[in-house]
């Protein structure tokens, strides 16, 4: 029986050292700061705000048009038969919903491009992530981005810069 409790309370002790060891094993990363810092979040950024900027002068320019057409109608409005002036007011509402149509498609276009562009990236990102935690016998990695759920970070291994370094840059 002496020899039962010394064995348990060796036991308890090992456990409890090993859960110690545990706890050390963890790293934290603010996701959000390595992935706006990445190249090629970079040129995916640019690379978006060119085609926004195609589909914004694209829509400008329809817009333009139908300013140009409205006030065209406008004008000629007094002088044409009633019948005239309701196809031409049909016109103008169907390039009215031409250019609502176009809004909401570059709208979605823009939101799937972004989601084929950012996926590669938050791919690389973990695969570094958990490269570097393998290397360092990190068995817990935090997200320390704002928001994310991590408060207290102040103790655990910071592994930013060792996944910069992974990523190359």
């Amino acid at each position: 029986m002496k020899h039962f409790k010394t064995l348990l309370l060796v036991a308890i002790f090992t456990i409890g050292l090993g859960g110690i060891a545990n706890a050390q094993k963890t790293a934290h990363i603010n996701t959000d700061l390595l992935l706006s810092e990445m190249p090629a979040t970079k040129a995916m950024k640019s690379e978006l705000e060119k085609l926004s900027k195609t589909y914004r002068d694209d829509i400008e320019a329809m817009y333009k048009k139908l300013d140009a057409k409205f006030k065209k109608y406008d004008a000629e409005g007094k002088s044409q038969t009633q019948e005239v002036n309701q196809k031409r007011a049909a016109e103008v509402q169907q390039d009215k919903v031409r250019i609502q149509k176009a809004e909401q498609t570059a709208s979605q276009q823009m939101q799937k491009k972004y989601q084929e562009k950012t996926i590669p990236l938050l791919k690389k990102a973990e695969d570094a992530i958990k490269a570097v935690a393998a290397e360092k016998g990190i068995i817990y990695v935090f997200d320390a981005s704002p928001g994310k759920g991590l408060i207290v970070y102040d103790k655990g291994e910071n592994i930013l810069s060792a996944v910069k370094a992974k990523l190359g840059f």
